[in-house]
This record gives structure tokens, C-alpha cells and sequence, in this order.
């Protein structure tokens, strides 16, 4: 007997219920399965008929696969109730170029991803995986099982595990080609597929190769009536004129530029903004005649950024087995992806960095130097000029136009122009594995695993800090005071242009990063029935599966020079230098699983049993730690099962978590309290405190505020104090209800299920706004002592809080998740056969609870309901999607109802926060798509997405996290481009 032959009698009898049930109780309407060739279970390594998960599973099935036409997974998923949306395609500034997957907002290096049960290579230090390299023509499903599975596949698998089931024994020719456009023309994504396979030796084994090629345009914020302007989530300034159809105010005459407009935008604009440094209310703004006064306008930094990042993505997997013998198979597949992702943020520029800068500078008109030279003097007579603003090369005691004055200067360069980033992301990835059967009890399993990404990221038309400084210190138009061979001086004292293509090409920069990350598995298991353990109850004996795995993960990240430079790299708005990474653990661990029916067609009892797991991880440098799953199903009658799962899941500490040194960044915050942004009155003890973390009294309420909610920080790891593994306690307990009664429905299924999954000790850092909440208000003085001033604020280089890599309290998500599924056969009613059918499935999710706990001394962060600075985009409380299609011969009709409950903004925030842009009311979509399969060879699907063409919701850009909060909406969480048509064409041979 083959092995072929032993699989298809261990499986004729019974459809495994990781597999079978979940594809019956799909989300959205699942394909059926008509045979099984090989045996893919999530949530388990147990082989044997009648294997029934005490975990609930969500599985998307091909049919929903095709219905939706999405290029990459990730959009799939993020359609899905019990997902928060991570990064995408609708991510431009903070994305990293790739895809992920956050389920339950518990965040993307929390859930697991697999293909057909095996781990597929993270991108990057960070651990995260990039589903772009997924290959969606060769998808038969996708599984979601609901909480820890790290007795099952190890580390990682906390929010729980997402497996990507490929094809098998896929035989002959496939083309497979989308054109998708938006509605009004743009946004165009082509993907085309070619997949092939074949059986080979009389049917002893298979090949198959599948060929990806897929091309996206981008689609700029400046092509959409809302992301054409910048709107204030603070003031709510500029929305009128969004609602009007109008364009941004521009700002005053004689203070114009490119997007220069009178409010909604950066302060980092076009003409020059500038101040004495650590002289907070003398702040002025040049004129395009290069005079100096009062600000008077902003830049508005919308329409370069993109609502959809362009991508091209090569990509190729081939599968394959082969019986070697009756009972030893060989089975092998490659991975192959090489994916170009491109974010463009709005010009570079000098973002309030300080600049010693000659009085005598000779692009500096009469007035501006005047002016300066009359603020520097008022602030010296009063005390509040800083010794470290003033260099007196006369020694004369008088600021006069033979001194050097240190200058804040903040100045969009668009004269170099657009800022990007350009990341070339390249994932090779092998598995070579023996399986087979012994004694036609049990089988194993034995594969070796080695994967390999390499990235490279290009930062280009950047501005040069340390350039640019030089390029300011100079007494005459043709040479400057250093560098005096290379640098050329530059003029930002007037109206856009005054950078020369000579000027500009001193004062770039371009930044390159290298990334790779190797990954080894080596596993090895056995598993089967254990025939002499068998209750007298039960006619199934103990099933059982042992394993041993190694698994080493190496990883490496190299800046150039110009990242290393502290502190923000010598690109200007960048966010931050960045250092060496290099570093990895291995990990040895043993696992085993049982399953122990009890009771088999008993009185009540028509099936009771257990389900057990264990895992024992050693990890080289973070110590060792032990996983466990106890679960049971009980169905009392035939169809009314009843099941609970109890999982203990880890994850240990990623390369960028025990090997990151400490370098600058940006993060979110919503103002700095002790700056003259701060929109409440300052009491005395605020004022104390301020003082107390390194301000003059007089620099109190004057200084600048942070720019665009985002603030400086100094994170990494403390390399004396490594974080542990962190573990979470999930609780899952559900029915699931086959009325078999109601005949005029074709297999109906109902699922409840109750989650709770609780992440204890989890691996992060407090967040900006933490900090600043904990000293200023509660006044807490280890959080003061984390904060750096300069010059008195909190916005200069050099300033910001400090961030440091450990194990903080909690998170948790908890909650309530449904589904309904059946096929209705419409002659039921009388109606002739040639109508068909419908099949309609629901699946929706309930939130009791999203939250997160950094210390006992901070409050809980509620993210349940909410978005904002630190909960990034919404976790709506309840969601949903509903699917309804309907069959008539070759010809389907369908339609997806996609439900997201109504939300708030964080209610710290609600204060400083415009009225209208304090909730999001309940929104609803509906896509529709049609199918008609002309022959055995040709079919044809066309879909429309967003058919309604709702708008997003209106916040402005401070609202949340930058990577959440983009164009003035949340760009991953809410349809932004529209109404989207997608034209599907395929043919079988």
C-alpha cells in the first residue's frame, strides 16, 4: 500500500475538523473541499480522522479568495472583523515597504505566519513577517486560529497563528490576470499569475510552480479633494474649506512658496521660519524679499504623500513530492520574492535644527539682520539670551553684526526635490523534508528549513544637516568658513528658489541601509494513535505526536555613515540616526500533543474528549520557558458541540529587542506641556516641574511646541538589563451548532465564541506621551528624569524622551466572535432549478475589551472604541462581514457587506481636539462581484469595491499615529480612493 492510498484511508472517513469544519464555517463564504492529498491542520501536528480544534479557526476559502480579487493577503485579512489593520498599502510615512498582519491589535510581531504549518522568514530585526511574499494564485486557503498556539508552533504565536494553505497536486496550466482601477482613473494594479504543475512517475508524486508578477501605481494624497489640503485636528482649520470645495487659504502675500498656505501644515516651510535658539518668543518669519517679521504662513505637506504606495513584486513558489518508497516521501518547496515599494513624504528640509549663523551672512537683507541683531540684544539686557546663542568676536558686550548669532532654522529645500524612500526587499526561502508512515499506525515528519531576506533601503532628496550648517557659515556669496573647498553657501533667507542647482548639490544627501536576516528550522516529529491507551467508552484510541525543533535566527542591519551621524543623521527630517544591528539567538525545543476521546455515542455523551499540548523552548541568550494547551470538546448530541481551550503562549525577545543600541527617532505626542503649544492655562506646580526638567522660568510657556505631534526620542536596548520572554494566557470557549433540522438549509453552521487573551510582561517601551502625562501631571520623577531638554524645549535636536526596550505590564484583548453559514437551494420553494442557489455566511467580532498597562504607575491606555496618538488606528468595538452569493449554473452573483462600528478619539485628546473630528459615526460598504465561467477553460470575474463610493472620515493629520493618520483620514482603516473596479480573467488548460 502507498502512502497515497494510506492517506486517503486515514481521511475517507472523516474530513479533519481543522481543515473540513473550518472551511464549512468559513469567513467569508469558504470553498469546499473535495478531496484531501495531503493532511494540513492549523493548530495541531496530529494526524487522524475525526480531529475536531477546541480552538476557534477562521478560514477564508478560494472561492472568497477569487470573489475578492485582491493581489496581496494582507488586504484580505484586514477585511477580516478580528484584524486590525498594520502595514500596507495605504501606509506612506512609517511604513517599512512590506505587508503584515495585526490580529486584535495585539500587534503584527505577535501573530504567527505560516505556510502549510511551517514558518515563513520575518523581513527584518524586528521579527515581523512581510505577507507580500505570500503567493496568493496558489492559495487553497487561509486559516486564522484564535489565541496562543506556542505548544503547537512555538514562539511568536500570542494573538494566535495565521497559515497560508497552498495547492496540491495541482495539474496543467493556469493564467491568472486582474487589472484593477479606481473610479477616477487612477491607482492602477495589474497582477498576472502563471501556474503549472503536473504528476509525475504514474502518479508517485507531483510539481507544481506558480509565477507571480504584479505592478501597483501609487496614488498621491494631492489627487484627492481631502488630502489636497492639511487640516488641524486641533482648530479644525481648513475643513470649512474642504466642505466648501475650495482650496487651502494661501498664506499672505510677499510669504509664499510652493504649498504655502495660512494654516493647516508644518512650521518647517517655505519662506524661512527662525528664532534665537533657547529664545522662545522671539520667533520670526522671512518675507520673500528677504525681510524679516512675524509667521505668517505654514507649509502644507499633504499632496506629495501617497494614499497607495507604489509596489512591483516579482515572485515564484514551486511544491513538490515524491514517493520514494510505499511508506517514505520526499517533498520539497521554494520561495521566492523580490518586491520595490516606494513612500514619498512632502520636501526635505531643516526641522528646527540650530545653526550658528554669521551676522554678517551676506544673503541676510539689512532688515532681517536689524531685526535680529535688536531681538538678540532685548534678550541679553533681560537675561534670557543663552551664553551658548552668542559668539561676541568683538568682545564688545553688544550683539552687533561682527557676531555670530545661533539661529533655529526651520525651511522646507524643495529645490532638491521629492523625499523618498525606495525598499528593495528580496526573500529566498527553501524546505527540503522526508514524511512517511510506520507500522500503518503512525507518521512522521522530518524537514530542514533555511531562509534568507535581504533589503535595502535608498533615502533620497534629503537635506544634509551638517552640509547645510557649513553652507550657513560663511561672509561672502562664493565660500564659506569651513569646508571651503567643497562647500558652497546657501541662501534660505528669501522666496523659493533662492537654493541654486550648486547650492542644492552641496546640501543633499542620500541614505542607504542593508538589512539581512537568515532563519534555520529543523523539526522533526512523529504522530499517530496510540492503540493500547483507549477508553472503554470511546472507540478511537489516544492520539499523540512528539517532536524535537532547532530553530537559529540571524539578523543584521548597516546604516552608512550618514545615518550613523548622532544625532538625527545628517539627513534633515529623517527622524533620527540609526546604528549597527547585529545579532540572533537559537532556540532548541521539544513538543508533544495528545488527543484523548473519553466517551464515543454514549447516553449524552455522543463525543467528549481532550486536547493536550506541551512545549519545552530553550532559548540562547533569554533562558528557557514552557508552553501548554489543555482543551476538551463535547458534543452532547450530533451536530451541538460545545468546546473550551486554556493556552499558555511565549514570545521570546526578537534581534532588535536584545541587540538594538540606542539611537534618536520620532514618535508621536500630542503637545509638550510647558510649551507655549500647551492650549491650557500653566499652574504653578506644572511650572515647577518644567523647571525642574531643565527650564529658565522665563523659557516656560514660550518655547516652541513639538511640530506635527511628533516628538524626539532615545530608544534601544539597555544591554545590562535584557527583556525576558514575554507570555500570555488565552481562554477560548465556544458552541458550535449544526440545526440538521432545518432541511431547507444546505449545511448550516453556527459558531460562538468567547476570547480572552491577556499578554503579561509584553516586550516594549512607555510611549512619548506616557512619559510626558506621567511627570506633568501625575509628577512622577523617574519619568521626569527621562526627559531632555535643549535651548528649554523639547523640539530641538539633541531633545526628547528616552526610550528604552523592557518588559512592561500588560495588554489584553478580549471578546466575542460569530458565524453563521448555509446554502439555500432556491427550488425549495418551488421555484425551477435553474435559479440555483444562495450561500450566505456572517462573521463578526465584539470587543469587551482592548486595552494595554505599562507600569502600575500609568494608567490603563483603553484602546477599545478608540484611535489616537496610542492606540494608532481604531479597534472598533463591533464589526463585521457579511457575504451573500448566489449561483445559477455558470453565473455568480455576490455581494460583501463590510460593517465597522462607530469610534472615538482618545479621551485625553478629546480636549485639544476639534469637535467634528471627536467620533466616527458606524460605516458601512458594500462590494459587488460577478463571475461567469464560459467553458472549462475561460472564466470571468468583475468586482467593484466601495460601490457607494462612501468617503472617509475627516480628522485632520494629528488625530493618531503617523503610520495610522495620513491625508487627513485613516487611510488603512477606511476607504480612501474611492470606488475601485477590478477585472479578473482565467483560463485552465
Amino acid at each position: 500500500m502507498n502512502i497515497k492510498s494510506k492517506r486517503e484511508r486515514l481521511l475517507a472517513s472523516s474530513m479533519i475538523c481543522g481543515a473540513a469544519f473550518a472551511v464549512m464555517a468559513a469567513s467569508p463564504a469558504a470553498a469546499q473541499v473535495a478531496e484531501v492529498e495531503e493532511l494540513v491542520v492549523t493548530g495541531s501536528r496530529i494526524q487522524v480522522p475525526g480531529l475536531e480544534s477546541a480552538s476557534p479557526i477562521v478560514t477564508v476559502g478560494a472561492a472568497e479568495i477569487g470573489l475578492q480579487q485582491q493581489p496581496e493577503v494582507e488586504k484580505i485579512i484586514r477585511f477580516l472583523p478580528i484584524s486590525v489593520p498594520s502595514d500596507g498599502d495605504a501606509v506612506n510615512n512609517g511604513t517599512a515597504g512590506v505587508s503584515t498582519i495585526n490580529l486584535r491589535g495585539l500587534g503584527a510581531q505577535r501573530n504567527l505566519v505560516l505556510i502549510d504549518g511551517q514558518r515563513v522568514t520575518p523581513y527584518n530585526t524586528d521579527g515581523r513577517v512581510d505577507v507580500s511574499v505570500i503567493p496568493t494564485a496558489f492559495l487553497e486557503r487561509i486559516d486564522v486560529i484564535t489565541g496562543g498556539a506556542s505548544a503547537v508552533y512555538g514562539s511568536d504565536a500570542i494573538s494566535g497563528a495565521v497559515n497560508f494553505v497552498l495547492k496540491k497536486n495541482f495539474e496543467g496550466v493556469e493564467l491568472d490576470t486582474k487589472y484593477q482601477v479606481t473610479g477616477d482613473g487612477d491607482g492602477e494594479v495589474v497582477t498576472t499569475s502563471l501556474t503549472f504543475g503536473s504528476n509525475v512517475a504514474d502518479g508517485r508524486g507531483n510539481v507544481a510552480m506558480s509565477m507571480t508578477y504584479s505592478k501597483r501605481d501609487g496614488v498621491l494624497l494631492g489627487a484627492r479633494p481631502l488630502g489636497n489640503l492639511g487640516i488641524e485636528t486641533a482648530s479644525g482649520a481648513n475643513y470649512q474649506n474642504y466642505l466648501d470645495g475650495i482650496q487651502p487659504t494661501p498664506a499672505p502675500a510677499g510669504c509664499g512658496g510652493p504649498n504655502s498656505v495660512a494654516a493647516g501644515g508644518s512650521t518647517t516651510t517655505v519662506p524661512t521660519r527662525t528664532q534665537i535658539t533657547g529664545v522662545g518668543a522671539a520667533a520670526f518669519q522671512f518675507r520673500e524679499d528677504g525681510s524679516l517679521g512675524a509667521n505668517c504662513g505654514v507649509f502644507n505637506f499633504n499632496p506629495y504623500n501617497y494614499y497607495q504606495t507604489p509596489l512591483e513584486r516579482y515572485g515564484a513558489t514551486a511544491i513538490g513530492y515524491y514517493e520514494l518508497t510505499d511508506n517514505i516521501e520526499a517533498y520539497g518547496r521554494v520561495l521566492y520574492s523580490s518586491t520595490n515599494v516606494t513612500q514619498q513624504v512632502a520636501p526635505s528640509g531643516i526641522f528646527g535644527n540650530s545653526f550658528f549663523v554669521p551676522l554678517s551672512n551676506p544673503f541676510l537683507t539689512a532688515q532681517a539682520q536689524s531685526t535680529l541683531i535688536n531681538a538678540a540684544n532685548t534678550a541679553n539686557a533681560a537675561g534670557t539670551l543663552p551664553a551658548a546663542s552668542w559668539r561676541d568676536l568683538n568682545s564688545n558686550g553688544v550683539v552687533d553684526a561682527a557676531d555670530d548669532l545661533s539661529l533655529v532654522i526651520r525651511r522646507r529645500t524643495g529645490e532638491l526635490g521629492a523625499r523618498s524612500t525606495t525598499y528593495d526587499n528580496n526573500l529566498f526561502q527553501f524546505t527540503l523534508g522526508l514524511r512517511g508512515t510506520l507500522m500503518d499506525t503512525y507518521n512522521w515528519n522530518v524537514y530542514l528549513q533555511k531562509g534568507q531576506v535581504d533589503r535595502t533601503n535608498v533615502s533620497a532628496g534629503y537635506t544634509n544637516t551638517t552640509n547645510f550648517g557649513n553652507a550657513l557659515n560663511a561672509v561672502s556669496t562664493t565660500q564659506c568658513r569651513v569646508d571651503t573647498a567643497a562647500c558652497v553657501p546657501i541662501n534660505v533667507f528669501g522666496a523659493y528658489g533662492t537654493i541654486t542647482p550648486e547650492m542644492a548639490a552641496y546640501s543633499s544627501a542620500t541614505g542607504i541601509i542593508t538589512e539581512s536576516y537568515e532563519q534555520t528550522v529543523f523539526n522533526a516529529s512523529v504522530n499517530g494513535e496510540l492503540a493500547m491507551l483507549q477508553s472503554p467508552w470511546a472507540n478511537s484510541p489516544v492520539a499523540a505526536s512528539l517532536g524535537f525543533e532547532y530553530r537559529e535566527e540571524m539578523g543584521n542591519f548597516t546604516p552608512d555613515e550618514c545615518w550613523k551621524l548622532a544625532p538625527v543623521s545628517c539627513l534633515g527630517g529623517a527622524g533620527g540616526n540609526q546604528l549597527p544591528i547585529s545579532g540572533g539567538f537559537d532556540a532548541h525545543e521539544l513538543f508533544g500533543e495528545m488527543i484523548v476521546p473519553i466517551a464515543m455515542d454514549q447516553p449524552l455523551v455522543h463525543a467528549l474528549g481532550l486536547e493536550l499540548g506541551y512545549r519545552y523552548s530553550d532559548y540562547n541568550p533569554t533562558g528557557s520557558y514552557s508552553t501548554w494547551k489543555i482543551g476538551a470538546n463535547y458534543e452532547p448530541i450530533d451536530g451541538l458541540r460545545f468546546r473550551v481551550m486554556r493556552q499558555r503562549a511565549a514570545r521570546a525577545p526578537n534581534v532588535s529587542e536584545i541587540a538594538s543600541p540606542v539611537v534618536t527617532n520620532l514618535r508621536n505626542a500630542d503637545y509638550d506641556y510647558c510649551s507655549l503649544g500647551n492650549p491650557n492655562a500653566i499652574s504653578a506646580e506644572l511650572r515647577a516641574r518644567c523647571i525642574a526638567t531643565g527650564m529658565t522660568a522665563a523659557q516656560v510657556g514660550t518655547v516652541q511646541d513639538i511640530v506635527s505631534g511628533q516628538i524626539n526620542t532615545f530608544e534601544g536596548t539597555d544591554l545590562q538589563n535584557l527583556p525576558d520572554a514575554e507570555l500570555a494566557d488565552s481562554t477560548t470557549a465556544g458552541i458550535v451548532w449544526e440545526p440538521r433540522f432545518l432541511t431547507a438549509l444546505r449545511s448550516p453552521v453556527i459558531s460562538i465564541d468567547y476570547y480572552d487573551i491577556e499578554v503579561k510582561d509584553y516586550i516594549d517601551a512607555f510611549s512619548a506621551q506616557e512619559t510626558l502625562d506621567a511627570c506633568y501631571v501625575a509628577g512622577i520623577q523617574q519619568f521626569c528624569d527621562r526627559i531632555v531638554r535643549v535651548n528649554g524645549d523639547i523640539a530641538s535636536p539633541g531633545s526628547g524622551v528616552q526610550r528604552f526596550t523592557t518588559n512592561l505590564d500588560y495588554r489584553r484583548a478580549e471578546g466575542i466572535e460569530a458565524a453563521v453559514n448555509f446554502g439555500l437551494d432556491l427550488d425549495t420553494f418551488g421555484l425551477d432549478q435553474r435559479w440555483g442557489s444562495l450561500n450566505f455566511s456572517w462573521t463578526g467580532n465584539y470587543y469587551l475589551t482592548n486595552e494595554f498597562l505599562s507600569s502600575s504607575l500609568t494608567p490603563v491606555v483603553d484602546c477599545l472604541g478608540y484611535y489616537g496618538t496610542q492606540c494608532g488606528n481604531p479597534t472598533h468595538k463591533f464589526r463585521f462581514v457579511q457575504r451573500t452569493s448566489w449561483n445559477m449554473g455558470d453565473l455568480q452573483l455576490s455581494y460583501l457587506w463590510r460593517y465597522l462600528d462607530s469610534v472615538e478619539i482618545e479621551p485625553v485628546q478629546q480636549p485639544n481636539t476639534f469637535a467634528a473630528f471627536r467620533e466616527i459615526d458606524a460605516y458601512s460598504y458594500l462590494d459587488l462581484a460577478a463571475s461567469y465561467t464560459f467553458n472549462d477553460v475561460t472564466k470571468l470575474t468583475v468586482s467593484v469595491q466601495n460601490v457607494f463610493e462612501k468617503e472617509p472620515p475627516v480628522l485632520g493629520n494629528e488625530a493618531a499615529t503617523t503610520s495610522a493618520n495620513s491625508g487627513n483620514t485613516l487611510p488603512s482603516a477606511y476607504d480612501t480612493l474611492g470606488r475601485i473596479f477590478v477585472v479578473g480573467l482565467n483560463l485552465r488548460f
